[in-house]
């Protein structure tokens, strides 16, 4: 069975930075479209960035461009979200997905695998 799971998150003060990483089992990363995604309390699922299969294609929302950036190891099967100064509105569950066909890299139903999540806090 396919599993996901997400470590790194944590609390942060504003301006500071946090890795996290997407470990897969069962799921190799170079063969699928890998994207990370945030819920906040009482908002929807948001796109936060996604890489296609071979990481050559990235798209970031336009809220972390330039502070947020997606890694692939795929020796390590992992993937990363290395995310710079951070502010309280990134505070968030953050979620990595990965799928193996996208017509559309940022719409969260398009993916097939999901991981629990972990939650990164942001301090003023």
């Amino acid at each position: 069975q396919v599993h996901l799971v997400e470590s790194g998150g944590g609390l942060v003060q504003a301006g500071g930075s946090l890795r996290l990483s997407c470990a897969a089992s069962w799921l190799t990363f170079s063969e699928y479209a890998v994207g990370w995604f945030r819920q906040a309390p009482g908002k929807e699922r948001e796109f936060v960035v996604a890489s296609e299969r071979s990481g050559d294609i990235t798209s970031y929302a336009h809220s972390v461009r330039g502070r947020f950036t997606i890694s692939r190891d795929n020796a390590q099967n992992t993937v990363y979200l290395q995310m710079n100064s951070l502010n309280p509105e990134d505070t968030a569950v953050y979620y990595c997905a990965a799928a193996i066909f996208l017509r559309d890299i940022s719409i969260a139903t398009e993916y097939d695998y999901w991981g629990q999540g972990t939650q990164v806090t942001v301090s003023v």
